[in-house]
């Protein structure tokens, strides 16, 4: 070992000696930049794995037709509803702490209703000075497929508060801690009739809500560049274990249509 270590001394073809790389090892990390301080990371717990599989197979040529023309429809004729500006926000550049972060959306976090639509719309734009109070989707997808957008993907919705992706958050204030919410995407499903509880499932969503969701998603995806193992839910994001949606959620019905819309070929 003694030999060892004297003959890399010398750093031979000028690469770093075993030395000179027990020294930088005994380095105390570096500190942060001035005026900044190291933000703490979320709890540790398991890394989020996608239930949506790869798949390069050629789709079926009348479903991937119907999306299509869903997601033109979608693009071009948006149907947006305006809310109280008090549910949504800027996107952060800096965390809490003085720490550049990413504002670009990166990951879509799936929700429900839990009640009708109207309610959770007038939830939205009702106003809410109080921080806990205020909450928002950047778009929500009725029983009928429906597509209403409420806050611009641009911006910062208010969709999940104690929360965090494989190891990633951002606190934004100092005195409560951080989410998703600076690099998320939030949509959401209205709950149907038989969902208005507190029970762990119910009869599901509608072929018309399935295929608005993978219309949605693609238009994200495409414009974010993001992939689909990055389309979460609810449930697992939340820190606090009180988030149990979306409920009763078919995730081969989503992973037939993001296939046909070619969403799921790695290669693509």
């Amino acid at each position: 070992m003694a030999r060892q270590l004297i003959a890399s001394a010398s750093g031979a073809e000028g690469r770093p000696s075993l030395l000179e790389i027990l020294q930088e090892v005994r380095q105390p990390p570096m500190a942060p930049e001035a005026g900044r301080r190291q933000a703490p990371p979320p709890p540790q717990r398991q890394a989020w794995r996608s239930p949506l599989r790869p798949s390069c197979a050629p789709p079926a040529e009348a479903l991937r037709q119907r999306l299509e023309n869903r997601l033109v429809v979608l693009q071009n004729t948006p149907h947006r509803v305006a809310i109280d500006p008090s549910n949504f926000g800027q996107r952060f550049d800096h965390d809490a702490f003085g720490n550049p972060v990413g504002s670009t959306p990166k990951v879509v976090v799936l929700h429900e209703t839990v009640y009708g639509i109207g309610s959770a719309l007038n939830t939205f734009l009702t106003p809410h000075p109080n921080d806990d109070d205020q909450v928002s989707y950047h778009t929500l997808i009725g029983g009928d497929g429906a597509v209403l957008n409420t806050v611009d993907p641009s911006l910062r919705a208010f969709g999940a508060g104690n929360s965090a992706f494989n190891g990633l958050w951002v606190i934004t204030n100092p005195r409560v801690s951080g989410s998703v919410n600076n690099f998320a995407l939030h949509l959401s499903l209205e709950t149907p009739l038989d969902g208005e509880d507190n029970d762990p499932s119910h009869s599901g969503y509608s072929s018309a809500q399935y295929d608005a969701m993978a219309v949605v998603l693609t238009d994200w995806m495409r414009r974010f560049g993001f992939p689909a193992q990055n389309i979460t839910t609810h449930r697992y994001v939340d820190l606090g274990g009180e988030r149990g949606d979306p409920r009763s959620f078919d995730w081969r019905a989503l992973e037939v249509r993001l296939a046909a819309l070619g969403m799921l070929c790695p290669s693509r």
